[in-house]
């Protein structure tokens, strides 16, 4: 047998058992099984040997995406650089961003105009025409590679579009197909399900059902006609889509987003989301990478509250994703930043610090989607605090709309009944770059970047991995160009999915503009960052009292290294009542000393405070690596 043959029967036998088991007890078909592990040996054989070599170094060091070195940048291929060689040809300037993890946001193949921002994927294997090829994925990931970049990519498990060959299949009425999706010939069913199953876009797409009069079927469709849900009850879809998922993998790709994961099974009297099944199916993906691309990172999209969200890691004896979105601690900073109050985010971080530290978050400010205002809304209200007028002001607030605000932001699927929405924008639109700019206020620009800065700054400061959204390294506004788009104009979300402004990224070295003040010292927090092993993901994280609810105060402290850091959300000055260890401190930021003790805070400020005996050895230690 092949050495290489050996590596991968070592894999198989290490994990069969258990693979077996779940397959069984989800499918209970033995033909089915052994299809997959046949398939699974010839996407290891067609796996690059660079690939394979790193597949080894990353098991020997399991851990190597906690490190505090990491940092994401997500991006849209289009709009970053018109396609992906583009991508390539600009390598250098992701290099500039200190980053070295790049999310590609979706780049497979989708129909004009029915593609929700590339979630209706019709090919799975097919870049979009206008992005490149397979091939210039391929290269791209190699160019990546040769640097020390990660690539990551988003993998739409719950559906397709209904232009991919499958549902094309069973629109003709091919009933293997059709077993592959939801049909069914009446409403008495849909019926049954649209009882318990809430609605994802209860305005823009109302129900979990699309009737086609044409071939005379309801399809299930949870989040826009177009996407068809797939019926994860039959094997042979969970085959096909783990051959699509190994497949991508062999491309380069090094981090996988599932999209939408909790959605995947679906059953009746239920409310289709975070189903048992669901953790079957996310265990089963961690094993068949763990046998074919053990380098492969799971990055799990759950949308949800941090109890339903947690699950997702599964245990640390059998862990299902690698990584989660930090989505509850994001709305809960934008909640932070209108009410000027860290109650509530405390609280959230509280929650999430007490996780296991294998658990590992992506923490983030803006993203592609929008912002959605799950907050603890019980806990809220022993302030007097109501979930409808509570929502009222925050979209009032961000969207310019409530007095002296300097956000601008606009609503996505506001639902005129509920009054409930959700919620747009750039960062630097949401912190008032974009409103003091246009009224030529430098009072107010000065106060807003000092905002975008000390949101940076926390969000370095909170355990997990830090991403950037491209553009708000040089403070990307609102793009309105969409309303003038058919095809985007009913979709506000891209109001921040604008193209990159590189003319103003060009301004990034033009001292005292926005960009380069922006630029400059978002990169020294990321320079900072790399530097101390303190923030590193398996340290200690946990909340001090400032008493003053205006103030965050967040320890970090991994053996004898400790951080005090501090983050003032109101544009006030503020004191931090906190009593450190005696000594002084320095402010890795400023560069300031001080004692740890009733700190002066200028309005959003934020201050990383080490004993100056720790800091002279992070010198040191930035020094020998320079």
């Amino acid at each position: 047998m092949a050495k290489a043959d050996e590596v991968f029967q070592a894999r198989l036998s290490r994990h069969h058992d258990e693979l077996r088991w779940l397959y069984m007890e989800l499918y209970d078909n033995s033909d089915m099984f052994a299809e997959l592990c046949t398939e699974l040996y010839e996407y290891y054989t067609k796996r690059s040997g660079q690939l394979k070599k790193s597949d080894q170094a990353r098991e020997q060091e399991p851990g190597w995406f906690r490190r505090n070195d990491m940092l994401g940048m997500m991006l849209y291929i289009d709009n970053f650089a018109g396609n992906i060689k583009g991508v390539q040809e600009n390598l250098e300037y992701l290099m500039q961003c200190n980053v070295n993890y790049i999310h590609l946001m979706p780049f497979l193949d989708t129909p004009k105009g029915r593609s929700d921002g590339g979630y209706a994927v019709s090919d799975f294997r097919k870049v979009q025409e206008h992005l490149g090829t397979m091939e210039d994925l391929d290269r791209l990931a190699e160019a990546c590679h040769k640097k020390g970049l990660n690539l990551c990519m988003d993998f739409v498990m719950n559906h397709t579009s209904e232009d991919h060959e499958w549902a094309r299949k069973a629109k003709a009425g091919d009933g293997e197909y059709m077993s592959r999706y939801f049909f069914f010939d009446n409403g008495e069913i849909p019926a049954e399900y649209e009882k318990t199953v809430p609605q994802v876009f209860p305005t823009t797409a109302p129900g979990n059902f699309t009737w086609h009069g044409d071939i005379g079927y309801h399809v299930m469709t949870t989040f826009y006609p177009y996407q068809w849900d797939l019926n994860y009850r039959n094997p042979r879809v969970f085959n096909e889509m783990m051959y699509n998922f190994l497949y991508l993998a062999n491309r380069g790709i090094d981090i996988i987003r599932l999209d939408a994961v909790p959605y995947i099974w679906k059953e009746l009297h239920t409310s289709c989301r975070n189903l048992p099944q669901v953790h079957t199916i996310v265990r089963m993906m961690r094993i068949i990478g763990e046998i074919v691309c053990p380098g492969v990172l799971l990055l799990g999209e759950v949308v949800m509250e941090p109890e339903k969200v947690a699950p997702y890691f599964g245990t640390v004896e059998k862990p299902e994703c690698h990584m989660l979105y930090n989505v509850t601690t994001m709305a809960s900073t934008w909640n932070t930043v209108a009410t000027r109050d860290i109650r509530l985010l405390r609280l959230q971080m509280d929650i999430v610090n007490g996780l296991p530290r294998e658990y590992v978050f992506l923490n983030y400010l803006r993203c592609h989607d929008d912002i959605g205002w799950g907050l603890d809304y019980r806990w809220l209200m022993q302030f007097g605090i109501g979930e409808v007028s509570h929502k009222k002001f925050l979209n009032d607030f961000l969207t310019g709309q409530y007095p002296d605000s300097f956000a601008r932001g606009e609503l996505y699927n506001s639902d005129p009944v509920s009054g409930d929405a959700r919620l747009c924008g750039t960062t630097a639109s949401l912190c008032g770059i974009e409103k003091a700019a246009y009224e030529r206020d430098e009072a107010a620009l000065e106060e807003a970047v000092r905002l975008d800065l000390m949101l940076h700054a926390y969000m370095f400061t909170q355990s997990g991995i830090p991403v950037i959204y491209s553009g708000d390294e040089i403070g990307q506004e609102n793009d309105y160009s969409y309303h003038e788009d058919p095809d985007k104009q009913q979709d506000s979300r891209y109001l921040h999915r604008g193209k990159f402004p590189w003319e103003l990224a060009a301004k990034r070295t033009e001292a005292g503009s926005v960009q380069e003040r922006l630029f400059t010292g978002i990169g020294k927090l990321e320079q900072i960052r790399k530097s101390l092993p303190v923030f590193h993901s398996d340290a200690d994280v946990w909340t001090i009292d400032t008493w003053d609810d205006c103030v965050l105060g967040l320890v970090r402290r991994r053996g004898e290294e400790k951080l005090v850091a501090l983050f003032n959300f109101s544009e006030h000055e503020k004191i931090a009542w906190i009593n450190e260890d005696d000594g002084i401190y320095t402010d890795l930021i400023t560069g300031e000393e001080m004692e740890a003790r009733g700190v002066k805070m200028p309005g959003y400020g934020a201050f990383w405070l080490v004993k100056k005996s720790q800091e002279e050895k992070t010198k040191q230690k930035t020094a020998k690596k320079d």
